[in-house]
This record gives structure tokens, sequence and C-alpha cells, in this order.
């Protein structure tokens, strides 16, 4: 039996397990769910998926999506 896992890797380095694989660059939540923009404002935290690691060990394979928290500023593009 091989187990895929699946985490989110905070800028902090705190580490939280999620459903599936996140496409590079995406924007996402605390959870780790897809935002699509246009958002409803740029006052709320939101991450960017800005590297993707996959490690693999005997039947189980481990994808970590590493996070960079957006600004602001930065989110008013994303309006």
């Amino acid at each position: 039996m091989f187990i895929k896992e699946f985490f989110i890797v905070f800028p902090e380095g705190d580490i939280q397990e999620i459903r599936g694989k996140l496409p590079f660059n995406s924007l996402v939540d605390m959870n780790g769910n897809v935002l699509r923009p246009p958002l409803p404002t740029n006052k709320m935290i939101v991450f960017k998926v800005s590297g993707i690691k996959t490690e693999e060990k005997t039947g189980v394979s481990g994808t970590y999506h590493f996070l960079d928290l957006l600004s602001a500023e930065e989110l008013k593009e994303y309006l």
C-alpha cells in the first residue's frame, strides 16, 4: 500500500496536513484552500505557494507546499 500525504509549511515553520496538492503560485487561506481572484477584500490572511518539495520513503510520499504571507498592499492586485 502506498500513502500520499500533503502539507503546507507556514513562514514560521509550522506544518499542517491538507487534503491534496496545491498549484505553484496559487493563493491559499490558512487551511490550504485555494482562493480564486477577485478577492472580496485585501484585509484577509492570504498565502502564496512559493515552493513545493516531495519526499518519498518506503510506502509513503509527502508533498510539502511552502507558503509566503502576502501583505494587504500585495493583495490589492488580486481585488
